[in-house]
């Protein structure tokens, strides 16, 4: 079968690239004119192919090739259309318009699939213009809840609620009618550099990290800088430092793949001649393995109120996110591997140690992902970048697993 065209890789990641605000990178937000017209062009894009397309009400678009014998056996792919401010060319769209060049070169090699094929430009993923995340995924399959979204606002004060109805679309009134699917599989690039470092082109994810992010508070006592001796002092960034180099220094006990991120710190008053008082900080920590995520959290939480303990402060601990890992499906993984072999593609199995679409699908779909290396591991960054032929192995392995599924 005729190869996937590099040419044509280059030209459509450019076309929807230049779909963005103007400035660095892409910045395509949820329900923002450069998202709806993104979404407009695809459509009229995935209509020339002869797809079938339609809007769900929350704006996710669903472009489908009717199968010849099984249609209502539906095998999908896709990813998300909107991105984070001045992000890449690549993170969401990839999985899209690879999406659509492997089912076209499909359509144009072997004619119309036994089973239906779906592309799904999914409406949001990444909590960039609003505090919520997954609002396309999640309406998928109706998890969705109005009440989590209708008083949140953006950077301008806009509300989500005005957003969506001046984009025209409004919350799902009924139960969902694009959820019924034989199997998903999302094309996204690693946002890691496993890959580079291994020498692959192609990562066949067998599950993504489970996450627990926590806010910490510690409260000391604020003083004098220069009257108060050391001994004396109930110094919060002290206690801080000790917990995350406690932390980390445990984090690597633990070993790969386990993670753990101290990413914002925010002493209280902040000032060069006051002994801080107060520390708020964050917490992120990931896991393939819930047991392994829970017995190291557990430890974290106990070490930070000895820390505390010990400095005579007060310490309070804000579990705010617990998600579990999630398994890609055995037999779409065997698919893709298989696919991969067959056509002497260069792939790794691995984990996913970020959060994709692929993980709100899968409790309810055969779902698998499928990864192509991120250059330095640079990812919402206009930096981002993946080689040309290592997409085309990406999208090779996507094609070929998809007519498995659907030929």
């Amino acid at each position: 079968m005729e190869k996937i065209n590099s040419s044509e890789v280059e030209q459509i990641i450019e076309w929807l690239s230049n779909v963005s605000v103007d400035g660095k990178g892409v910045t395509r937000l949820l329900y923002s004119s450069q998202w709806l017209k993104a979404q407009n062009l695809l459509k009229e894009k995935f209509e020339q192919l002869g797809m079938e397309v339609e809007f769900d009400a929350v704006g996710n678009l669903f472009a489908t090739i009717r199968g010849t014998e099984e249609p209502a056996k539906i095998i999908a792919t896709g990813s998300h259309i909107d991105t984070v401010v001045e992000g890449g060319r690549l993170d969401g769209q990839l999985g899209i318009l690879g999406g659509y060049l492997a089912i076209k070169n499909l359509i144009e090699n072997k004619g119309k699939p036994k089973k239906s094929l779906q592309i799904i430009s999914m409406a949001e993923e990444e909590g960039s213009r609003f505090p919520y995340a997954f609002w396309g995924s999640k309406n998928i399959f109706g998890l969705a809840q109005r009440e989590e979204v209708e008083n949140i606002t953006d950077a301008q004060g806009i509300h989500f609620v005005d957003a969506m109805r001046d984009a025209g679309f409004d919350f799902l009134e009924s139960s969902p009618k694009h959820n019924k699917l034989e199997a998903f599989i999302e094309l996204h690039i690693e946002q890691g550099n496993f890959l580079e470092k291994e020498g692959k082109s192609v990562g066949v994810v067998n599950s993504i990290v489970g996450q627990k992010r926590y806010d910490v508070i510690l409260k000391g006592e604020a003083n004098h800088a220069g009257t108060t001796l050391m001994e004396y002092r109930k110094d919060a960034v002290e206690a801080t430092a000790r917990i995350i180099v406690n932390g980390i220094d445990k984090a690597k006990t633990f070993g790969n793949p386990l993670v753990l991120t101290f990413g914002r710190i925010d002493p209280i008053p902040n000032t060069v001649n006051v002994v801080p008082g107060e520390v708020a900080f964050s917490i992120d920590c990931r896991h393939t393995d819930q047991e392994i995520l829970n017995k190291f959290t557990q430890e974290l939480e106990s070490d930070m109120k000895s820390v505390a303990s010990d400095m005579n402060m007060e310490i309070e601990i804000n579990l705010w996110m617990d998600e579990a890992p999630v398994p890609m499906n055995e037999s779409i993984i065997g698919i893709i591997e298989e696919a991969c072999e067959e056509n002497e593609l260069d792939y790794k199995i691995m984990h996913s140690g970020a959060g994709h679409d692929a993980q709100i699908f899968a409790p309810h779909v055969p779902t698998g992902m499928i990864f192509v290396p991120s250059i330095k591991g640079i990812s919402h960054n206009p930096a981002e970048h993946t080689d040309t032929p290592d997409i085309i192995q990406g999208i090779e392995a996507l094609k070929n697993s998809l007519e498995k599924l659907a030929y």
